[in-house]
């Protein structure tokens, strides 16, 4: 049984994940903003990954930290301001580092583009996409000590649209997966399977990636 702690547990991916680590018999501590709304099931913790001292006392027994949390600017601070001190913190007590990121750093093809620089992709969502890359940019630059993973979903993921439970996917890595009809899309539970494989089986480390029908 391993510990997760995971910042943005009221989220779409992070509550799911966090459900899928209940269900297989983790213990998982939820961090969010307004602890008040962390699921049932979850130890509730008000505190932000900013905060280097509380990301330091959460870290002392934790197996896991898992960081789904927008990349963008909330409060005057982006996602990549926090990586540093996660990824020291995280090296120092032996915790495994992971991220849920976004699909528009994937390329589009072996060789190819990366999806938000293909002149279809929407300007309105270029910001998050580019401060997701980012973050996957500086754990590549990490030593070899801190034990990382990154994962992306497909291109459609979401609460808009869930999909249905299947326990089948197909597993990529930075190249964005589509199936026969050029439709790149995952369901919230799939993907939580794939990312609590990764836990419990470690097979990408200091990696990223991709999870897609």
């Amino acid at each position: 049984m391993a510990k997760l702690v995971v910042f943005g547990a009221t989220g779409y991916a992070g509550g799911r994940i966090g459900a899928e680590a209940l269900r297989r018999g983790h213990e998982v501590v939820g961090v969010a903003r307004h602890a008040g709304s962390v699921p049932e099931g979850v130890e509730a913790l008000q505190g932000s990954l900013h905060d280097e001292d509380f990301v330091a006392q959460v870290a002392k027994d934790a197996d896991v930290i898992v960081v789904a949390t927008p990349a963008r600017e909330i409060e005057g601070r982006k996602l990549i301001d926090a990586v540093p001190a996660l990824a020291r913190i995280a090296s120092e007590n032996g915790v495994r580092l992971s991220f849920v990121g976004g699909a528009a750093s994937l390329h589009v093809a072996e060789g190819g583009p990366r999806l938000f620089d293909t002149p279809e992709f929407p300007d309105e969502y270029k910001a998050e996409a580019g401060n997701h890359a980012e973050v996957l940019g500086l754990l590549r630059e990490q030593p070899e000590s801190l034990d990382w993973f990154y994962v992306s979903p497909a291109a459609e993921f979401g609460a808009w649209t869930p999909g249905e439970r299947k326990g089948e996917f197909r597993i990529g890595g930075d190249v964005l997966l589509t199936d026969e009809n050029g439709k790149s899309h995952i369901g919230g539970d799939d993907f939580a399977i794939a990312y609590v494989d990764e836990i419990e089986q470690a097979k990408h480390r200091r990696a990223r990636f991709t999870v897609a029908y």
